[in-house]
């Protein structure tokens, strides 16, 4: 078979477009990569860099033994990952989950991606692939795909609808935030990869605090996008009020919950809820409000934010904003190469990142992996079958291509071990030492990870 010199293209700059362009080229593939911003800009980003953190600067947790992204991250590190290797350079304090100083992070992403010979960048929104003579292209536009792109792929897919809400969090001043009545602890004083159990700032409400707080978040006004209103949330990233419509005791069960920590300040006391704060950057100036996606008109944020104990002074580096994300119903339209059916064989147009329908930014960066060493075996002229499902990457692929369709209706979805085969429960360690029952789910999951890692590697060996 005649190898291709050709380059390969790809369109869209954010988590999995870098990644996609950074695996095609470790392969001595060239790219071409399109970004509209600079010439265009999105609702949701502030710079033109390359892979901008546009909501939490948490890659998740990154415990790879007990924990699906964690497990995800480690597969991704031994794959070469650029984002992974960026995020560890730049990682700050966050218990026992991976999150980064985000300036930092996409500017480090850039200068890999924009140094490298390789790579050819382009400023400029693609609106169609109809008119291109590309044959093998990347399409990672994210949840801000563009409205002409958007149609494009609408009409050649035949579907109705790309769409559905997603929400940013707020982020606050750290020397506005009141440390008499906050405090600093990692829930269970967790420790994370940085080796810090105090890496969240804690806000404590008694009851009463609590039932007035959730007032005025059901009665404060809300931002109304009319024309978006048939399109539904992704419950992993709910606006807090939303959460709250669903129940009043619904955020003490989610970003609110009030266990595995304790107030210094009154350790005989225990808070009816508790609202997280996580550090934003690296010099520790910017603390982030955890789960606290939001609706609510900007007007209204700062008013009721500072209702919670130690945000009463709060000055916002960022408020809170909702904006339109964007996903393709992947299970009928790709095939296991993340190909769209609908112009294979005569173009090789593979997808990659949210708008596949995975979410999560190591999600979205996954795809974007698995896209870039399916483009680029392609292009020299042999091929790469897909990670054994038994792996992390594995799993996503499987979710996104022979997902299940419920009612017809494909959703989002984070990595999680229920995406991948399932193994019994050992009943003894490796020692030979009997597991408590209580702890044989937790010994199952290690072991599924160690399984995932093993098979990988086997994966990873091919390309």
């Amino acid at each position: 078979m005649t190898v291709s010199q050709e380059p390969i293209h790809v369109i869209g700059g954010g988590l999995a477009g870098s990644e996609a362009a950074w695996q095609i080229v470790k392969r001595g593939v060239p790219v071409v990569l399109h970004e509209m911003r600079g010439v265009k800009p999105t609702n949701a980003h502030h710079t033109n860099d390359f892979a901008e953190l546009v909501c939490s600067n948490s890659f998740r947790s990154d415990d790879w033994e007990f924990n699906a992204v964690g497990l995800l991250h480690e597969e991704m590190r031994r794959g070469g990952s650029l984002i992974l290797a960026c995020a560890d350079k730049h990682q700050v304090p966050a218990g026992g989950a991976l999150a980064v100083d985000r300036d930092g992070f996409s500017a480090a992403v850039t200068q890999v991606l924009s140094n490298h010979p390789l790579i050819t960048i382009v400023r400029e929104e693609v609106t169609t692939l109809a008119d291109k003579p590309w044959q093998n292209v990347v399409v990672a536009t994210g949840p801000l795909t563009s409205e002409s792109l958007s149609q494009f792929v609408l009409d050649v897919s035949g579907e109705g609808q790309l769409s559905f809400f997603d929400a940013i969090a707020p982020i606050i001043h750290f020397d506005s935030i009141d440390m008499s009545k906050a405090w600093k602890q990692s829930r269970y004083d967790k420790e994370g990869p940085g080796g810090d159990a105090a890496a969240y700032i804690n806000c404590p409400m008694d009851k009463d605090q609590y039932e007035a707080f959730i007032d005025a978040l059901l009665d404060g006004p809300k931002a109304e996008f009319k024309d978006w209103e048939h399109v539904p949330y992704f419950d992993g990233c709910l606006p807090i009020e939303v959460m709250a419509e669903r129940g009043r005791e619904t955020l003490r069960y989610g970003p609110m919950k009030p266990v595995g920590l304790t107030n210094p300040h009154n350790p005989t006391v225990k808070a009816h809820a508790i609202i997280q704060l996580r550090q934003d950057n690296a010099l520790g100036t910017l603390y982030n409000m955890v789960g606290f996606q939001t609706k609510l008109k900007h007007g209204a944020q700062a008013d009721v934010f500072r209702m919670i104990p130690g945000l009463e002074n709060a000055q916002f580096a960022r408020l809170g904003g909702l904006h339109r994300n964007t996903f393709i119903q992947s299970p009928k339209l790709l095939d296991r190469q993340l190909r769209l059916k609908a112009l294979f064989p005569e173009k090789s147009v593979r997808f990659a990142g949210q708008l596949t329908g995975v979410e999560g930014y190591v999600e979205s960066a996954a795809i974007g992996l698995l896209a870039g060493r399916f483009a680029a075996a392609q292009a020299l002229g042999g091929s790469l079958p897909e990670p054994p499902e038994t792996t992390a990457l594995g799993a996503l692929i499987n979710h996104i291509t022979i997902g299940h369709l419920e009612g017809g209706s494909f959703q989002p979805m984070n990595i999680n071990y229920g995406l991948l085969p399932p193994l019994d429960p050992p009943k003894v360690d490796e020692h030979g030492k009997k597991i408590p029952l209580k702890e044989r789910g937790r010994a199952k999951k290690r072991l599924m990870s160690l399984r995932a890692l093993n098979d990988v590697q086997e994966w990873l060996n091919l390309a």
